[in-house]
């Protein structure tokens, strides 16, 4: 008798703990979305699990996820380069996100050494991986620099740092050469001192801007440029002479694209699913298909809708039972997420929009995935609802 009321007893303990954090999160949020489930799948805390939200930056969860099941971890981005007989040097751009100044330096090196150091006669890009008129909803009319336009040719993220003094520009970091346009461009639109800007949204800019730099790097190592940069096409049957391969995995872009949260990183992911799987040049379209198709694999049609990768459109909408599954689907990759309070967690900020999803340890129920969404300009109440649920759990 005694040993079946002490084994009741103890199926009951759980019950109170449970019941203290929904009073909690109700408390904290009555109208907002919280979801939380253990690694079987079982519901802890669920509140309005089923009401479409806004994700915000969340998205990029279903982006990472995307990417690392269509490319894979390992894959690399690709740009190549060609050298006619008149030493015109053509670059066909593969939507690299991170032709960074670091990335081109050693680049540069490698390009110098195949192509040798008599003089390049001329720089021609070619961006026709991307169409031209390509436009991400929710970033054409913003002027921040994580929000640059998304291009197959584009070097340190489509921005320019530098620091302005009276007339002049300096760069505004050590490593990247300051070129005429980064120059004219930090005058029209930059601040009075140092600062970032994105080119606009101007794909013949990004392009020029690419070729300028790419120019200065080869000078740099020990190359010389002496005629113009223009735009155009690879001449058919020209064979590249050197294919550079970016240095960072796939599974690395996404930790810096899960902790720096940047909008052009989580497009040119994003467009590449599409690229790879259905071939080039790109769209927003072929990415959405591929995605669907996954969704829909996976039982997750009706309760997730991405318009882009980044989560920047506020049409994009999910339930918090679909992004949940995603984590599910996710979950090998948990040590991808780098949050801002040390956690496996991507947050999400837009004006009346605040949101948090990831992976949380608990002491009772182990790794939990949770999803929080609220309609709020409080960005630290889905934190505190996280302590809360990891508190109790």
């Amino acid at each position: 008798m005694w040993s079946r009321l002490f084994a009741l007893a103890l199926l009951l303990l759980p019950v109170p703990a449970f019941a203290g954090v929904k009073e909690d999160v109700a408390a904290l949020a009555p109208t907002g979305v919280v979801l939380v489930l253990d690694a079987n799948g079982n519901e802890l805390v669920s509140q309005n699990a089923d009401t479409p939200f806004v994700p915000a930056s969340v998205a990029k969860i279903v982006t990472a996820w995307l990417a690392m099941d269509v490319l894979g971890g390992d894959y690399r981005f690709e740009t190549r380069f060609y050298i006619d007989d008149n030493r015109v040097l053509y670059i066909r751009g593969g939507g690299d996100p991170f032709l960074i100044s670091e990335e081109l330096a050693p680049l540069a090196a490698n390009l110098v050494a195949k192509i040798g150091k008599k003089p390049i006669t001329g720089i021609v890009l070619d961006g026709s991986y991307y169409p031209a008129n390509i436009r991400i909803p929710g970033i054409e009319n913003t002027g921040e620099a994580y929000n640059a336009l998304n291009s197959a040719l584009a070097v340190n993220f489509n921005t320019v740092a530098g620091v302005r003094k009276g007339n002049t520009v300096l760069s505004g970091e050590p490593q990247t050469p300051i070129t005429p346009l980064a120059i004219s461009q930090f005058l029209q639109r930059g601040p009075k001192k140092a600062g970032r800007i994105n080119l606009s949204q101007d794909p013949a800019m990004s392009l020029r801007y690419a070729g300028e730099l790419i120019g200065a790097f080869v000078t740099q190592a020990g190359g010389s440029v002496k005629g113009n940069v223009s735009a155009g096409s690879v001449p058919q049957g020209l064979a590249p002479i050197y294919i550079h391969r970016q240095s960072r995995p796939l599974s690395q872009v996404i930790i810096q694209l899960m902790s720096g949260s940047n909008n052009y990183i989580a497009n040119q992911v994003f467009l590449e699913t599409g690229g790879k799987r259905l071939g080039g040049p790109v769209s927003l379209a072929k990415s959405r298909q591929v995605l669907n198709e996954k969704l829909a694999a996976n039982g997750l049609d009706k309760t997730i809708y991405l318009e882009e990768g980044s989560g920047i459109s506020r049409d994009n909408r999910f339930t918090a039972r679909g992004l949940a599954k995603v984590l599910a689907l996710f979950a090998a990759h948990a040590d991808l997420f780098r949050g801002h309070d040390g956690g496996m967690n991507k947050t999400g900020t837009m004006d009346g929009v605040r949101t948090l999803a990831g992976f949380a340890d608990t002491k009772s129920h182990g790794r939990v995935r949770f999803v929080i969404s609220l309609t709020s300009n409080d960005g630290s109440l889905r934190f505190r609802l996280l302590r809360a649920i990891a508190a109790g759990l």
